[in-house]
């Protein structure tokens, strides 16, 4: 119901896309069933990542829906960012970095 491909303009090495085979535009149009076959793609796919680089210590699991929230391919895909130590010089916040200003909320 699903494939993984990398990414390929990745954020970092082995940033994966998780893509359902059938086509539509967002994760809320996805199927139950298509949900819980990505979700098990995605622990695969971390397993998998995690014996081919033991840097990694930590994941990003993002979705853009919408063209307001940064989607520029209308095809529902989830991406699967492996995260090492030192590749950000301050990484509290994680995702909510997408929005400048917004990251550092412990301050």
């Amino acid at each position: 119901m699903a494939f993984a491909i990398y990414d390929k303009y990745p954020v970092t090495e082995f940033h994966s896309l998780i893509i359902p085979k059938r086509h539509c535009d967002t994760y809320f149009d996805l199927t139950q069933a298509e949900i819980n076959s990505i979700n098990s793609l995605l622990q695969e796919l971390k397993n998998l990542l995690d014996s081919k680089d033991s840097a990694i210590e930590g994941y990003n699991i993002g979705i853009n829906n919408g063209k307001s929230a940064g989607q520029t391919i209308m095809h529902c895909h989830i991406h699967l960012i492996p995260r090492r130590s030192g590749d950000v010089i301050n990484p509290v916040g994680g995702i909510r970095n997408v929005i400048a200003g917004k990251g550092n909320y412990l301050n």
